[in-house]
């Protein structure tokens, strides 16, 4: 079983529900068990046009059999199962579901970039992965996400607690590593 670092994210519409959609679809994907979620977090959208909504941000942790590219088609189909329109280069979007880390595997592919590129530059990213894999090495870059996380700048409300029992529906227990984060 591989393990997959899931980033997810919503600014439009019901915020919640989408990232609850994500979670339901996650946990359906054939061979695949969901083993942890992060916190929910309100973050200020980075990039992108003006005037954009603040998004809910969160990770998930993933075990599954299903290789990298299938499990970008899979999140892309629950994506769409929330109406994700792609118009916009970091636009707003009903959910966006991104994979941040698939095993220690590197690619360059256009179609699918691993580790993600920006990951360890964004405190929205690695907020929530520290909750579930801060002792996780960064396949590039050979740190733990928590000592990446510790080396970006923190900007006072750039990033804030919004729900630490959102998945009490889930047979899942939170899961959050001493991370310091947050």
């Amino acid at each position: 079983m591989a393990v997959a670092l899931i980033a997810l994210g919503s600014n439009l519409g019901d915020r919640l529900a989408h990232l609850n959609a994500a979670v339901a679809g996650m946990s359906g994907l054939p061979e695949t068990r969901l083993v942890a979620l992060s916190r929910l977090y309100e973050t200020a959208p980075v990039g992108g046009p003006d005037r954009q909504g603040a998004f809910l941000n969160g990770a998930a942790r993933l075990e599954t059999e299903l290789s990298a590219p299938e499990l970008l088609l899979a999140l892309q189909r629950i994506e769409a199962g929330q109406n994700r329109e792609r118009k916009v280069r970091w636009g707003p979007r009903t959910l966006d579901l991104d994979i941040l880390v698939y095993e220690a595997e590197i690619s360059d592919d256009p179609e699918l970039v691993l580790p993600h590129p920006r990951m360890h530059e964004r405190r929205f990213v690695m907020v929530p992965v520290c909750d579930i894999a801060a002792g996780l090495a960064h396949p590039r870059l050979h740190d733990t996400m928590l000592t990446l996380l510790n080396r970006l700048p923190t900007e006072a409300g750039d990033l804030t607690l919004f729900d630490d029992k959102w998945t009490a529906g889930y047979d899942l227990p939170l899961s959050h590593e001493e991370s310091g984060a947050a």
